[in-house]
């Protein structure tokens, strides 16, 4: 069975990329909802990012993902140590979610697949491309932030011609470019 990453930064179109795969019946692993769900219920995980960041980390058993993102973006060390701490649970986690599969490939979706170094382990990575007005434009509608929120989270992500130079597979979601027959050629060549 191939790993293939699925990446794109902030507001690419990663999810709708997905849905589309999905309805061909190609399992996805979502990296970043699994790192969220962990920090939450898994025990050992929650007690490193105690000892980490401190109690204050958690509210009533709770991740405050308010405080957490606070600490993360406003301090780089703080980041890469949090990657450091949830990434390697998030493989492991990924690594036993694969053996359980039986399709000819699954896609690993994350947005900082090359930032965490994760896209070593993987025998493709498909980038989903968007131009950074349209992802701006998308990211006011869909999460109800500030455009310089917007900007401060894209800034903690490489940028994105890094991103596809590296990347075997380009899926263009610019808003005029059709999408579902890039994943069909993709989702073709990935089952030869």
């Amino acid at each position: 069975m191939k790993k293939i990453g699925l990446t794109g930064n902030i507001g690419s179109g990663k999810t709708t990329v997905s849905n589309v795969f999905k309805t061909l019946g190609v399992p996805i692993f979502y990296a970043d909802d699994e790192a969220k769900r962990l920090m939450v219920e898994d025990e050992s995980l929650k007690n490193q990012l105690v000892n980490a960041f401190g109690a204050e980390i958690y509210d009533n058993n709770l991740l405050n993902r308010k405080y957490l993102s606070e600490l993360a973006f406003n301090d780089e060390s703080v980041l890469e140590r949090l990657n450091a701490i949830v990434h390697p649970v998030v493989q492991n986690y990924f690594d036993d979610w694969c053996n359980q599969q039986s399709s000819a490939y699954v896609l690993k979706e994350a947005a900082i697949l090359f930032e965490s170094g994760t896209d070593k382990d993987l025998d493709a990575i498909i980038c989903v491309k968007c131009p950074k007005t349209k992802r701006i434009e998308r990211l006011l509608h869909r999460d109800s932030v500030s455009v310089e929120h917007i900007k401060l989270r894209m800034s903690k992500q490489w940028d994105e011609g890094r991103k596809a130079a590296l990347s075997d597979f380009i899926i263009d979601n610019d808003g005029d470019t059709l999408v579902i027959p890039q994943v069909l050629e993709i989702h073709a060549d990935l089952l030869k």
